[in-house]
C-alpha cells in the first residue's frame, strides 16, 4: 500500500484510545498522520480521557494521556490529505462549534475522501451537515443527532464498523480492528 496522508482532528478530552491507537497504528503501516487541534500548534498537547464500559448507565471517564500534536491546524486543507480521522470523546462536542472545523469536514465529504469517525465523532459529521441520506454508526447517545441531521443511525455491536461509501464509522474504541481495517481498505 502506498503511503497516504491522513488528517486527525482532535481536541482536549478526546477519547484516549480513539486518539492514540489510530494515530500510532496508521503510522505503523506507513501512513503520515497529522494530528491537529484548533487554537493549538505542533508541539503543544491535548489532554485525553479514558472512557470505559463498567456496567453503569453510561461510560465512566478517567484522565488519559497528554497527546502531543504534530501539526498546526491553521492553514490545513482537505486537498493536502487523502483521508480524515475523527476520534470521539468530549472533543467533538465543542469542536463542532468551530466553523473552520465544520468547513474542513465538508471539504473532505465534497471530495469524497475517506472519513473515519468513531464514537462521538458523529457529532462533527452531524454539525457539518454531511449525514443527510447517509448511514452511520456512533456511540448510541449520538443516535438522535445522526437522525436529526438526516442520517440513518446504524445500531451495531460495539466492536463492529459500518461503511457507507467513503464514510467509515464505529460505536466506540472496541471496534478499532474492524474500523481501522475498513479505513485501510478505503485507502487502497
Amino acid at each position: 500500500m502506498a503511503s497516504k496522508s491522513i488528517l486527525m482532528l482532535v481536541g482536549d478530552y478526546a477519547e484516549d484510545y480513539e486518539t492514540m491507537v489510530p494515530f500510532q497504528a496508521l503510522q505503523m503501516v506507513g501512513h503520515r498522520v497529522d494530528a491537529v487541534c484548533p487554537g493549538k500548534t505542533s508541539g503543544q498537547f491535548i489532554r485525553t480521557a479514558i472512557h470505559d464500559f463498567e456496567g453503569d448507565q453510561t461510560y465512566s471517564e478517567k484522565p488519559g494521556h497528554n497527546f502531543v500534536l504534530n501539526a498546526d491546524f491553521e492553514g490545513v486543507t482537505a486537498e493536502a490529505y487523502d483521508a480524515l480521522v475523527i476520534p470521539g470523546g468530549r472533543a467533538p462536542e465543542y469542536l463542532r462549534l468551530n466553523e473552520q472545523v465544520l468547513a474542513l469536514v465538508r471539504d473532505f465529504a465534497a471530495a469524497n475522501k475517506p472519513i473515519a469517525a468513531v464514537c462521538h465523532g458523529a457529532q462533527l459529521l452531524a454539525a457539518a451537515g454531511v449525514l443527510k441520506g447517509r448511514a452511520c454508526s456512533a456511540y448510541p447517545a449520538c443516535a438522535p443527532e445522526v437522525r436529526l441531521a438526516g442520517g440513518e443511525y446504524v445500531d451495531i455491536a460495539v466492536d463492529a464498523a459500518h461503511v457507507d461509501g467513503n464514510l467509515i464509522t464505529a460505536p466506540a474504541w472496541p471496534a478499532h480492528p474492524a474500523w481501522l481495517a475498513a479505513l485501510l481498505a478505503q485507502l487502497g
